[in-house]
Order: structure tokens, then C-alpha cells, then sequence
């Protein structure tokens, strides 16, 4: 398991990222990264959120993903679909 930090995916706005979905690719990009709050005492990590986009006329369920990106590698990914856009369906992944 990976231990990211924002400034992992900060650098990857705009890039696509793909996620596997029931044995297929569905390419999500990245368009927000951001920090969601303060560290608490001791913690390991400054909380943060990313925002995906997915431009599938679906909206896919919260869980785990597989996702992989060109400058990232293939790591596990916890996506929570929160809104949807005239582009598609935003998803939004917290790391505290």
C-alpha cells in the first residue's frame, strides 16, 4: 500500500488517470487537489481531497478502485461519487 501525500498528485491535475470498472478502463481526470483541513497532533500526513471527473453517462458506486496514471503507477483508490456536471459525474477520494 502506498502512503500518498497531496503533493503526489498535485503535480497530475488535468491528467488522465485510469480506473478499472468490471473488467474495463474508464479514464478519469484529476481536477482539484487541495487540502481539506488541519493535521491533528502527531499525525503522519496534512488531510486532503481530490476531485475526479468521469464523463460516463453512468454514475459508478463508492468503493475501492484500481487506478493507474502514467507518472503515478497502479495503486488502490477509495472513490465517492458527490456530483454530476453538464461533463459527467464528479468523484471525490479523502485522505486524512
Amino acid at each position: 500500500m502506498q502512503f500518498f501525500q497531496l503533493d503526489h498528485f498535485a503535480g497530475h491535475l488535468n491528467e488522465t488517470f485510469m480506473v478499472e470498472i468490471d473488467q474495463m478502463r474508464a479514464p478519469f481526470v484529476l481536477v482539484e487537489a487541495r487540502p481539506s483541513g488541519h493535521a491533528m497532533a502527531g499525525a503522519v500526513r496534512e488531510p486532503f481531497s481530490l476531485l475526479f471527473r468521469n464523463e460516463a453517462a453512468v454514475v459508478f458506486p463508492q468503493r475501492t478502485y484500481s487506478m493507474s496514471n502514467a507518472g503515478m503507477g497502479e495503486f488502490g483508490i477509495f472513490l465517492v461519487p458527490i456530483a454530476r456536471d453538464r461533463d459527467g459525474f464528479i468523484y471525490q477520494a479523502i485522505f486524512n
